[in-house]
């Protein structure tokens, strides 16, 4: 159904189905879980003929993993139409490595900027990457306190160093951090740290 739960939901929903020995069903629509490729195609299709713009960003995304960078865009360009942040996200990306697409910075940071209007905190945080780049300190301070307020660790880095140049009071800089801490708390969950363990176990058995 395209829905996106986090790793410790999805855990937690695992553990619950395994312990009562039940079939495994999305959490949200309680279809079974597709298991195979071709199921998983089946799925994706019906959400995309639904115009959701999530199973077309996914799709996009498959078909980048499978470098297929033209197929890529054009389902991006369809999830952005409708709204979609990740895959204005995605599109910057595309435009920024010239894959699928010319190199173009005016249309990457359009889809930067769509995608940070959207809530997308790495959007965000490179919008003030590209602005500090640009020699643009106080631009690329706002962008990096908003993208520290949705959790981003990318911009306290960048913070630090602005204020290491002075041009971030300590205040603003103490503010960011309480923020951010917020933010990555307000993630924390005991279902997402069980999750994280066994991730890392399985990493290691590996």
């Amino acid at each position: 159904c395209s829905k996106v739960i986090c790793n410790g939901c999805h855990h937690a929903n695992d553990l619950r189905i395994d312990e009562g020995k039940l079939q495994h069903k999305c959490s949200f629509c309680r279809e079974p879980t597709p298991s195979t490729e071709e199921d998983c195609e089946k799925y994706q299709r019906k959400r995309i003929e639904a115009n959701d713009p999530v199973a077309m960003c996914q799709k996009g995304i498959r078909q980048k993993i499978r470098g297929n960078y033209s197929s890529a865009f054009e389902w991006y360009t369809k999830a952005a139409r409708l709204g979609d942040a990740d895959a204005h996200f995605r599109l910057a990306g595309l435009y920024n490595n010239g894959l699928g697409v010319e190199k173009d910075r005016e249309k990457e940071i359009h889809h930067l900027e769509e995608a940070a209007i959207g809530g997308h905190p790495n959007a965000r945080y490179s919008l003030g990457y590209i602005e500090g780049n640009n020699g643009k300190a106080e631009r690329a301070k706002k962008h990096c306190i908003i993208a520290a307020t949705q959790g981003n660790d990318l911009s306290i880095g960048m913070l630090m160093n602005i204020f290491k140049g002075g041009l971030v009071s300590k205040d603003e800089l103490a503010a960011a951090l309480r923020a951010h801490h917020a933010a990555v708390d307000a993630t924390k969950s005991s279902q997402r740290e069980a999750a994280e363990e066994y991730r890392q176990m399985m990493s290691s058995a590996d």
